[in-house]
Order: C-alpha cells, then structure tokens, then sequence
C-alpha cells in the first residue's frame, strides 16, 4: 500500500474492491488531465495488474460513458471503453463522486511522441469511421449541438480595457499583460476573424456529426505495442455533435506546436479518405480555439491568483500559442 494514504484514498480502494472485484495494493494519483473537477489514479493488484481510475465529481458524465460503450458496440478501435461492475454498469457512484476504471496503457500522448506514418493513416481511419456512425437518438438528444455562441469573443472583447491599463497582480500576471499587450493587434485581429467566420459559417447547412472536439495530441494515446488510442471523450467540455470540420481542424493546426507538419495532414486524409472540406468552417475553428484558450488563460491568470506552481506552466502554454508555426501561426495562413 502507499504511504501516506488519504481518507479518500481508502475509500477509492473500497470501492474498487466492492463494486469491481479488484484487490488494491498500491494507489497512485497521476498529474494528468486540466479538468479542475477530475482526479485519475494508478491502481496496482497484488498480480501488479494495473488499472486507470477516474474520479469526478458530480454525477453528469453518464452520457460520456455510453457514448464509449456505442463506439465499442460500433467496432471502433481507437477508444479505450470502460471496464464494467459486478452489476455491469460502466460506473459506480462513491459519495458526490463518479468513479470508472479502464484498462491501465502504457504508453505516450501525441505531445510526447511523434506518430509515425502508419498510425497517422490508422488515426485518419478510426476517426473517418466515427463521423460516419449514426448517434442513436437517445445519445443524440443528450449532446451540445454546434450553434458558433459568440460567449468567448464576447468575453475576450471585454477584456480589451484591461489590456490597456496599469500591469497589476504577481509577477506572471505582468508579464502576461505585457505579452499581450504586444501582441494586442493579433488578438484583435483574431476575434474579429472569428466572428467573420462564425457569422459566414451559420447559414451553412452542413450535416452534424460526433466529433470528439479535443482531439489534439494530448488526447492520443500511443501505447508501448504501437497502437492507438483516442482518450477523453468528455460531453461537459467538449464532445459534442458538430460538423466534422470540428475534429478535422486539429490535423495541421500546431496546438502544444506539434501536428503542424503539411506531410502528417497527407497520411492522415491518406486515412480518413477523399473527403469535402468547408474551409471556412475549418478557419473558423481554428480561430474560435485560440480566442477559447485566450478567454480561459485570462480568467486564470489576471483575474484569479490561484493555481500555484501551474500559473507558470499556464502562461508558457500562453505564449507557446504565438511561437513560429503554433495554433496562431496555422490559423493565418
């Protein structure tokens, strides 16, 4: 067993024990994952069979669930679905908490490791197959639908007077409003784009499909045997039905400054396959990301002094936005 062990903790290895059969020997709480209301967790067996834990507060995340159990029904390969309960249920409840279990992989995210030309082509394979599934009503009519909300560009423009005053706040708060103060036109001009796009792409009729919505590299998993595997499939914040463009946006747009290589986009449309892309919703999605992250880094970083020793790493991600071919770099083009 761990040392230092917390009263929750305990209470994960209980109902581990409990509701899944499986025998606790040592717990770990991983540094993975930005969800503020999510904790993941290694759990080892004595036999150190090792299992992904996930616990979440609150009791909303179902519909994410049964939209993984679908795509296993469907044969969808790249997912990693949930184990199940002695009572066969993809969840159990431990207090004011969600907890699943998965298989344990080990393995790299996509920030971490370079796909290689046959996993660009599986990549563009698994996720040509989810856009062309059918949602079941049931899922369908618990999903967001892509309606291009103006909220961010509006929460960003609200933040131009702030931009312009006084530095205030520790030390990268300042150094926060003074990136963005040199950067001021870009952001502007991002915003505005945003909203041309937003506005051209409303009168689409484009069909709806499930998209994934987050799916950079960090959210692909490259397991030690080489496969593949798309994680986080998250209705709270992301997944959600969506014109394709939504998930194809993420191949060539440089988020973390990887997967901005025009060559991984010829694999992986090698993959996915002939196919029409609306290039102004693609533009649109790539521009409405970064006035998203710009809105969310703000409200983190100037307006809030939490986040301890992650305030840092925030503000690099910031920055790292606006390096030579990053997310701002690709969406100009």
């Amino acid at each position: 067993m761990n040392k230092c062990v917390t009263p929750q903790d305990f209470q994960i290895i209980d109902c581990l024990k409990n509701n899944y059969g499986i025998s606790v020997q040592a717990l770990t709480e991983l540094p993975l994952g930005a969800d503020s209301n999510a904790s993941v967790y290694r759990a080892e067996t004595l036999e150190k069979i090792s299992y992904f834990v996930k616990l979440k507060h609150g009791h909303e995340d179902h519909i994410s669930l049964a939209i993984l159990k679908w795509l296993q029904q469907s044969n969808v390969q790249l997912i990693i679905p949930p184990m199940t309960t002695k009572d066969q249920q993809s969840f159990t409840h431990m207090g004011d908490f969600t907890l699943t279990v998965y298989p344990f992989i080990e393995g790299k995210n996509g920030f971490n490791q370079n796909l290689t030309d046959d996993q660009w082509i599986t990549l563009g394979k698994g996720l040509r197959q989810v856009h062309e599934l059918k949602v079941p009503p049931a899922i369908a009519e618990q999903l967001r639908r892509e309606n291009f909300s103006p909220s961010f560009r509006q929460m960003v423009r609200g933040f131009y007077p702030l931009f312009e005053g006084k530095p205030f706040g520790d030390k990268i708060s300042q150094d926060l409003l003074a990136f963005i103060k040199t950067y001021i036109s870009v952001i502007h001009q991002l915003v505005d784009r945003s909203e041309f796009y937003a506005q051209k792409c409303q009168h689409d009729s484009a069909p709806l499909v499930l998209c994934h919505a987050d799916i950079h590299a960090g959210n692909v998993l490259i397991a030690e045997d080489h496969s593949l595997y798309i994680v986080d499939w998250d209705v709270t914040r992301h997944t959600m039905l969506a014109p394709k463009e939504r998930d194809l946006m993420f191949i060539g747009a440089g988020v973390g400054n990887v997967w901005n290589k025009h060559s991984e986009e010829e694999l992986f449309y090698q993959g996915y396959g002939d196919t029409q892309i609306n290039m102004n919703l693609l533009a649109y999605y790539r521009h409405e990301r970064i006035v998203e992250d710009i809105a969310e880094y703000v409200q983190q970083l100037l307006l809030s002094t939490a986040g301890g020793e992650n305030r840092a790493i925030m503000y690099q991600h910031f920055i790292d936005m606006f390096e030579p071919e990053g997310v701002v770099d690709r969406a100009m083009l």
